[in-house]
C-alpha cells in the first residue's frame, strides 16, 4: 500500500466511486499529503467516465476534523492554500453527483468538504462547526461562498463569527443536512441513494447540476440560456430517446449516456 492509499482509499463500485479519507488517529484531519491525494483523486474522478457518482466520507467515526494546523509546513501559507482552492474548485465541478455520507465530526474545512459535496446524509450524533475564529483564522475551502447561499447572510455571520458547535438535527433545519439517517443504516442509506443516481442520465444529471451551480450567480436571462444550450447537448444523447422509449413501454430506461448524434459524411472524402 502506497503512502497515498494510507492517507486516502478509494473504493469502486457499480459506477459509485468512494473516496475515504484516513487519518482516523487525527479525526481524519487533512495534512498535506491528504490534501495533495484528495487534489489528485478528484481530478481522476472528474475524467473518469466510468465514475457516475462519487462518495466522500471519512474512516473510524469521524468525516473530518478539519485541516491539521499541528503538521509542520515550511511553505508560506499562500502556497498551502492553493491546494486548498484546487481541493474546493475540483468538488464544486465534478461533472457527477457527489454525496457526503458524515459521521461524527465535520469541523472548519472538514465541514466545508462536506458542503461542497452536492447532498449530505448525516446521523443524528453528527456535528459540525465552522471553527475557524476560534483559531484566529477565516473560513476556507469555500466556506465564505457556500454558506451565505445555502443558509442566507444573517445565519451564516453567525455560524461563522461564533464558531458555534451545531447538531444534525440543527444543521438540516438550516438546509446544511439534505438527510439524516440512523447511525446503523446510514452506510445503506447512502448505497441506496448512489445507486439511485448511478442509475440516472449522466448528461442530463451533469448538465443539471452546472445549471444549478451557475444559477446561483446568474440572471434569469442568463439562466434561461444555459438552459437553452443545455438541453440540445441532452437530445444529442442516446439517454432522452430512451427515456421516452421506456415510458411508452413501462419499464425502467437503461441510461448510458452515450452520444447519438448521426455522422454525416464528410464530402471532401467521398
Amino acid at each position: 500500500m502506497t503512502t497515498t492509499e494510507q492517507v486516502l482509499r478509494t473504493e469502486d463500485r457499480n459506477g459509485v466511486r468512494t473516496l475515504t479519507l484516513h487519518r482516523p488517529e487525527r479525526k481524519n484531519a487533512i495534512n498535506g499529503e491528504l490534501w495533495s491525494a484528495l487534489r489528485t483523486a478528484l481530478d481522476a474522478a472528474g475524467n473518469d467516465p466510468d465514475v457516475r457518482v462519487l462518495v466522500l466520507t471519512g474512516a473510524g467515526g469521524a468525516f473530518c476534523s478539519g485541516a491539521d494546523i499541528s503538521a509542520p509546513d515550511p511553505r508560506h501559507p499562500v502556497y498551502r492554500m492553493r491546494v486548498l482552492t484546487e481541493v474546493a474548485l475540483l468538488l464544486h465541478e465534478l461533472p457527477m453527483p457527489t454525496v457526503a455520507k458524515v459521521r461524527g465530526v465535520a469541523v472548519g474545512a472538514g465541514w466545508n468538504l462536506a458542503l461542497g459535496c452536492d447532498l449530505v446524509v448525516a446521523t443524528p450524533d453528527s456535528r459540525f462547526s465552522q471553527i475557524f475564529t476560534r483559531r484566529g483564522l477565516s473560513p476556507d475551502l469555500g466556506g465564505s461562498w457556500l454558506l451565505p447561499r445555502l443558509v442566507g447572510l444573517q445565519q451564516a455571520k453567525r455560524l461563522a463569527l461564533l464558531a458555534e458547535t451545531i447538531d444534525a438535527a440543527e444543521a438540516k433545519a438550516l438546509n446544511l443536512v439534505t438527510w439524516i439517517a440512523p447511525e446503523p443504516d446510514i452506510d445503506a442509506f447512502v448505497v441506496r441513494l448512489a445507486e439511485r443516481l448511478a442509475a440516472g442520465a449522466p448528461v442530463a444529471l451533469a448538465q443539471t447540476k452546472a445549471l444549478l451551480n451557475e444559477g446561483a450567480d446568474r440572471t434569469l436571462r442568463d439562466a434561461l440560456a444555459n438552459e437553452a444550450r443545455v438541453q440540445g447537448i441532452n437530445l444529442a444523447t442516446a439517454d432522452a430517446p430512451e427515456a421516452f422509449a421506456a415510458f411508452a413501454a413501462g419499464r425502467e430506461p437503461n441510461f448510458t449516456g452515450r452520444w447519438a448524434v448521426e455522422r454525416r459524411p464528410d464530402r471532401h472524402h467521398q
